[in-house]
């Protein structure tokens, strides 16, 4: 049996303004609009012979993990929670430390949350292949057979060919420049290199132990001190921030002994850019790909994305329009690499577009900023059936709550009582308060706040069901 080790930790800034910080592209659902990358991630591994995912994400996208995989049916599995990233080096090692951890080596199949892969036979047939390979104390990456002069990939230099369709490395390669690139397509002999591996664990940590000793210590010295906390589980905080920042690839796979390819030709993609995601989905007539309310007029080759409102074209070619509630990308589909640098901007000016939407999604539900001034801030709140954010009080702002539709269970100060459609009431400064909903509909209710200071972090939390301190 596989155990699958989904890498979640990325922030997917090139495909902004979809993708945020907080609610990063491996959530959202990029090409299917019916399951998120990392749900279809998951649902490529039926027909194989797997346990339990374990999922590595970050601290702050943890409710977003859990409540994906529950939609899967799949809340029994380990959700491990990285303190600060370092690269996938020590994020591997967590996982083999966990997977050992009852006296078990499973073989680790290690998959990114954000990939597209259309061919699932022939993915499968490579899994298996690669299976048999990690059976026999290989460590194993799936090279992906190219389709194009790539420079945005690290390529593979495929060796000479070993038991069960597969071949040694010969070399790992950087990206390379264009004419370079094309010459590695005319040979044959290179492939992009994936970022997916299969080894056994104890195989991965015996060769962890002796080319990257301090990042094993690290992670181990942190796992020692491991905390299960609901679905998750935590790893000491000062331990891993001591960890050095490393890449599988340049800790283990260039320097090990063991290191075997497996050619994997099955409509790969890492969703790395716009136009990648243009490239993969159905295109009308003119090569365009629509999303939402979109009209066109005399538009070619180009990818336009409407999330609220209305999008009209006319006469332009090879563009990107992405439209949300905050923001709209416009840019050459040959530029799209350099989104990243937009974000960067939004990051120095400390704006808040590059880390959340106006919708943000928590554990209990989700809220919408709809309107704020200097002393105001008005928000949608929806509550989900059963749900309840936690017993707080804030010291700068006052809450008038107006139920839309449904019932809320109100705790204010010493009083509980139910506000229900076309209702209101109202929470002084400072006063000890909490919501719920005790229905079996969805709670929608308005939330208009007024103080010195609305910021989120002016919460005191007494009680929360979730285990959060802050946010």
């Amino acid at each position: 049996m596989l155990l699958p080790v989904i890498m979640a930790g990325g922030s997917g800034s090139r495909l902004w303004p979809l993708s945020r910080q907080l609610n990063p592209k491996q959530f959202l659902p990029m090409v299917s609009s019916e399951q998120s990358l990392l749900q279809a991630t998951i649902k490529r591994l039926e027909g194989l012979d797997i346990g339990l995912p374990i999922l590595v994400c970050n601290e702050q996208h943890r409710f977003l993990a859990a409540e994906q995989l529950r939609q899967l049916g799949m809340d029994e599995a380990h959700i491990l929670l990285e303190p600060v990233g370092r690269n996938t080096a020590p994020a591997i090692a967590l996982a083999a430390l966990q997977a050992t951890a009852a006296g078990e080596d499973p073989i680790l199949l290690i998959l990114a949350a954000d990939h597209l892969i259309q061919d699932l036979p022939a993915f499968h047939t490579s899994v298996r292949s690669a299976a048999a390979l990690a059976e026999e104390g290989k460590l194993v990456t799936f090279g992906i057979v190219p389709t194009h002069p790539e420079i945005g990939y690290g390529y593979l230099e495929q060796g000479e060919s070993v038991s069960h369709g597969g071949f040694s490395v010969s070399r790992f390669i950087e990206k390379p420049d264009l004419a370079t690139a094309k010459t590695y397509l005319a040979t044959g002999r290179y492939l992009w290199n994936s970022g997916m591996f299969m080894f056994r664990a104890s195989r991965y940590l015996q060769e962890l132990e002796r080319f990257a000793p301090t990042i094993l210590d690290a992670c181990q010295k942190s796992f020692a001190k491991v905390e299960q906390d609901m679905h998750f589980t935590r790893v000491d905080a000062d331990a891993f921030s001591s960890c050095p920042e490393n890449s599988i690839d340049y800790a283990v796979m260039e320097h090990t002994a063991d290191a075997v390819m497996i050619p994997l030709d099955a409509g790969w993609s890492d969703i790395g850019s716009w136009s990648a995601l243009w490239e993969v989905n159905n295109k009308d007539s003119l090569g365009n790909v629509l999303k939402g309310d979109v009209i066109l007029e005399r538009t070619h080759a180009s990818y336009v994305h409407s999330t609220h409102r209305l999008i009209a074209t006319v006469g332009v070619e090879d563009l990107v329009i992405v439209e949300t509630k905050d923001a709209v990308l416009v840019a050459h589909k040959d530029e799209v690499q350099d989104v990243k640098k937009i974000v960067d901007q939004l990051k120095a000016s400390k704006r808040k577009e590059h880390t959340s939407h106006r919708e943000v999604y928590r554990p209990w539900g989700v809220y919408d900023s709809i309107d704020s001034g200097p002393r105001y801030q008005v928000k949608r709140i929806t509550v989900n059936p059963g749900a309840k954010l936690s017993v707080q009080m804030h010291h700068h702002r006052a809450e008038h709550w107006i139920v839309v539709s449904g019932t809320a269970r109100v705790t204010n100060g010493e009083k509980t009582y139910l506000v229900t459609e076309n209702q209101s009431t109202f929470i002084p400064i400072g006063q000890v308060h909490a919501l719920e909903n005790p229905g079996v509909i969805p709670l929608e209710l308005i939330e208009v706040q007024s103080g010195a200071y609305l910021g989120e972090d002016d919460i005191v939390r007494f009680e929360d069901r979730y285990g959060r301190v802050k946010g």
